[in-house]
């Protein structure tokens, strides 16, 4: 089969491959769409490491090809989403409540990490029972490939915040993240809320997504604005998209005592993320940090899908650029470049 690999630290191509088979839990999938990640951009330039022939990709929805012989969900034929985060559901972490580390940090995270992604003409599930969903008859593809990481992702930012219902809420940076991180915090009752971005048809998308007030950092003190606009009391909640140490610091910043700082970025770059002391109360200021990866598991790719299904919420706006899988590395380069105005490059294999 042809993969699109990692051949080493900033080199990709295409590459020949063994097809994947099932173990007696997992499945085998084909895929039909998938979505090239940021993260897949820092993965190729070395943030988990050196990795040689690797198959990138994690966002993918597709056909069952073959199951195991212990699969009871799915079989052949069925159209399914899979989850970025592919737990091991049986580990301490996961028994622990916390499945999407899987005994150690990022331990959920397999694809293009610790095994072969999912861009691929195959790709390999484990625990398929738990890390699939069936996509509803009214959801399409494109549709279904966000929940498998970006609604996911920027909803769990939106959760995570604990935003009180009418309350106040900042997210900083609007790439697809962050966008879905603004409907979230619209979807958990926000009643005023302020997203950080200075790229014109990002900042559209932003109030697309329910966002009231469009903060543009080229214009001034991002955080001086946001004092502004709350009339210096800062906001109940603040979420981080972009994974810098300077929008975390603003984060802390614009945030009320007694507040939530919600990470959602990728911190891959840096030996330290900082926290300014006096707006963190030299500690005592009952600001409490929330981290998380992505959820991964069926019952929340069911729920996502649930507001596909209901209409609650269009992705689809973030789909910027459409690729054939014959030319991803395109998608790749863009997606690095941030030229003409991408947000989600869609990858169609069929």
């Amino acid at each position: 089969m042809d993969a699109f690999v990692m051949e080493e630290v900033g080199e990709t191509g295409f590459a020949e491959k063994e097809p994947p088979e099932a173990g007696p839990t997992d499945a085998v999938i084909r895929p039909t769409k998938g979505l090239v990640c940021t993260s897949d951009v820092h993965t190729v330039h070395g943030a988990i490491g050196e990795r040689e022939n690797l198959t990138l990709g994690h966002e993918v929805v597709g056909v069952v090809e073959e199951v195991g012989d212990q699969v009871a969900q799915f079989e052949p034929g069925d159209r399914v989403a899979v989850g970025a985060i592919t737990p091991d559901w049986g580990s301490a972490a996961a028994q622990d409540d916390h499945p999407s580390q899987s005994n150690e940090a990022l331990g959920g995270w397999k694809y293009a990490n610790v095994k072969d992604g999912t861009f691929a003409d195959y790709a390999h599930v484990n625990e398929a029972d738990a890390n699939m969903a069936h996509i509803p008859d009214g959801v399409s593809d494109e549709e279904a490939v966000y929940v498998t990481d970006m609604m996911s992702t920027g909803f769990m930012g939106a959760e995570n915040a604990d935003i009180p219902v009418g309350g106040t809420v900042a997210v900083f940076a609007q790439g697809p993240v962050g966008l879905m991180a603004t409907k979230g915090a619209e979807l958990q009752g926000a009643g005023h809320i302020i997203a950080v971005e200075t790229v014109q048809n990002r900042q559209e998308l932003a109030q697309t997504y329910g966002a009231d007030d469009v903060v543009d950092f080229a214009e001034g003190d991002p955080v001086e604005q946001i004092m502004d606009l709350t009339d210096g009391e800062g906001v109940d909640a603040a979420m981080e998209a972009l994974g810098t140490s300077g929008t975390f610091e603003q984060c802390i910043e614009v945030t009320k005592a007694g507040g939530t700082i919600s990470n959602t970025g990728y911190h891959g770059e840096g030996e330290y993320v900082n926290i300014p002391r006096e707006a963190w109360g030299v500690g005592m200021a009952e600001k409490d940090i929330a981290t998380g990866l992505c959820p991964g598991g069926r019952l929340r790719l069911q729920r996502l899908l649930r507001l596909l299904d209901r209409d609650r919420v269009d992705p689809t706006h973030m789909t910027t650029h459409e690729f054939p899988f014959d030319e991803i590395d395109e998608a790749f380069r863009l997606m690095e470049t941030k030229e003409d105005d991408i947000i989600k490059p869609l990858i169609d294999f069929e």
